[in-house]
């Protein structure tokens, strides 16, 4: 009698925690603005609610998903031609049943503008926020059917995903219009959200194990610049330059990073001394590394690996240390100086020590 009813309790709470939804705000919230992590109270307890639906011990996976469009950008007319890079992101923790533990999302919207004479008019020392992390400041809320800023919506969305797997969050119904057709979720989250189950899926299929544990706190860092576009000239084209660099990290109790995963993406839009893109915008943008080989760094490394490989290596070095820790890395010009960790890495670890410190302080 006892075993059915720890039974039927069991049922009555999985039956709880799946119908913690989503809900919330505007046709479209995915373009525009920046943020960093989850930071909503309803958000967060959808979140915690959903734990009981999945492993509570043993070992983790980790993982990240990424997905990158230049479609918002035009050409210079009258006013400013605009190159425009969406870096979609999705992290996520998954267990042995190949179930979210935990999940977070955000946007690196990143707005480059430039003239009708090709010359770039956006500062390149401009610094960029995610969608989470301009939080409010994004301004969606006021016209949010349901009241709730991009954050919070992404991060109901987000909490909606645990303990379903890549194929569920990939068969979450969604309507004609494309927001979710479920009305739990879309209490909560009114935002399109196609783009949200494809990366939140990409994770999960993209996630490996790297030392995460059950109970170890998943966080998300990310870190744009613009530092590399330039002008058009007769010789040749101009490039603006929306450089994304993301980290995943798992951190447990003690403050120390248990998993890790770097990535970059660099997505560059074209154009021409009339200010008329020369880039094919409906191209795919891969990150660095889904590129592996194919970004052509080995070539050129003095120890023969590629960015991928380095950034792994880096990612596998930050396990087991703090944030503090990371960022006491000795280097010399911003690359490692310690001839162990030189013998893997020897790009410039400075934007790696950014988005890991971040991630880490982002794990909640």
């Amino acid at each position: 009698m006892k075993k059915r009813l720890a039974v039927l309790l069991s049922m009555v709470l999985t039956v709880s925690v799946l119908a913690v939804g989503c809900g919330d705000t505007k046709a479209d919230a995915g373009n525009q603005g920046q943020t960093s992590v989850s930071t909503e109270a309803e958000s967060g307890d959808a979140a915690a609610s959903s734990d009981a639906a999945v492993a509570t011990e043993g070992s983790l996976k980790t993982g990240l998903g990424i997905i990158t469009s230049v479609s918002g950008s035009a050409d210079a007319a009258d006013a400013d031609g605009v190159a425009e890079a969406d870096v979609t992101i999705a992290a996520v923790t998954v267990d042995a049943d190949g179930r979210i533990v935990e999940c977070t999302i955000d946007i690196a919207q990143t707005v480059i503008n430039f003239s009708a004479e090709g010359k770039i008019t956006t500062d390149l020392a401009t610094e960029y926020q995610t969608k989470q992390e301009l939080g409010e400041g994004y301004g969606m809320k006021a016209a949010s059917g349901i009241g709730k800023e991009w954050n919070e919506q992404a991060d109901a969305f987000a909490a909606y995903c645990v303990g379903k797997t890549a194929d569920e969050v990939a068969g979450i119904a969604v309507t004609e219009t494309g927001v979710a057709a479920d009305e739990d979720l879309a209490a909560s989250c009114t935002v399109h959200i196609g783009g949200f189950q494809e990366v939140v899926a990409k994770a999960v299929n993209n996630a490996t194990e790297a030392g995460a544990q059950a109970g170890d706190k998943l966080g998300l860092g990310v870190s744009t610049n613009i530092a590399k576009s330039a002008d058009a000239s007769a010789d040749a084209d101009g490039v603006a330059q929306a450089y994304t660099t993301v980290s995943v990290v798992t951190v447990n109790a003690d403050g120390k990073i248990t998993s890790a995963v770097i990535d970059a993406v660099q997505a560059n839009v074209n154009f021409d001394t009339t200010g008329k893109i020369t880039s094919d915008l409906t191209a795919e943008v891969a990150s660095k590394n889904e590129l592996g080989d194919a970004y052509g760094m080995k070539a050129a490394s003095s120890i023969g690996k590629e960015w991928n490989e380095q950034a792994a290596a880096y990612a596998a070095y930050a396990v087991g240390k703090t944030a503090d820790e990371v960022n006491a890395t000795a280097v010399a010009e911003g690359v490692p100086s310690d001839a162990d960790l030189a013998a893997s890495v020897t790009v410039h670890i400075t934007d790696f020590n950014t988005v890991i410190t971040k991630a880490v302080n982002n794990a909640k």
